[in-house]
C-alpha cells in the first residue's frame, strides 16, 4: 500500500508549518485503498527520539483513503477517531526534536483493517497495536524528516 503526502516526499524535509515551530497541523496524506478494507488506521511515530519511539499521532476507524490538512484535534472528526499521542494530548503533535539533534524521521504508518475497531476513550498507540492484531490486511508508510533551527 503507497502512502503518500501532498505537503512532502518520502524522506524529505517536513514543512515548518506542520511542526511545532510553525502551525502545528497535521499534514494531508493520502494512500491506496485496499481491497475488503473495512477501516484504517494511522501510528505516527519519531524512532529517533532520545526516550525511544516517540509517538505523535493515533487515529483509527478510517474511511477514506486520505486525511486533509490540520484534522481537528478532537477525539470524534468527521474522518475517524484520534486517541493521545505522547504529548499527552488528543489528536496530532506535530515534529519537535531537540533543537541539539541531527534530523529526526517521522513514519506516518497507515494500516488497512479488516474490521472496524471498538471506540476507546483517550486510547494510545500500543493499544491501538493490540486491537488491530489479527486484522492488518495491509500497510504503507511515508517517512518525513526534521531538524529544528
Amino acid at each position: 500500500m503507497k502512502v503518500s503526502s501532498p505537503a512532502f516526499k518520502n524522506e524529505d524535509f517536513i514543512p515548518e508549518k506542520y511542526t511545532c515551530d510553525g502551525m502545528d497541523v497535521s499534514p494531508p496524506l493520502e494512500w491506496d485503498p485496499v481491497p475488503n478494507a473495512k477501516s484504517y488506521a494511522l501510528i505516527v511515530e519519531d524512532p529517533d527520539a532520545p526516550g525511544g519511539t516517540f509517538i505523535h499521532w493515533v487515529m483509527y476507524n478510517i474511511t477514506t483513503t486520505h486525511l486533509p490538512e490540520g484534522v481537528k484535534k478532537t477525539a470524534k472528526t468527521e474522518y475517524g477517531i484520534q486517541g493521545t499521542n505522547d504529548f499527552g494530548r488528543t489528536g496530532y503533535g506535530g515534529p519537535c526534536p531537540p533543537k541539539t539533534h541531527p534530523a529526526h524521521r517521522y513514519y506516518f504508518r497507515v494500516y488497512a483493517l479488516d474490521t472496524l475497531l471498538p471506540e476507546r476513550t483517550n486510547m494510545d498507540a500500543d493499544e491501538l497495536r493490540r486491537l488491530m492484531e489479527g486484522h492488518v490486511i495491509d500497510e504503507g508508510f511515508v517517512m518525513g524528516k526534521y531538524k529544528r533551527r
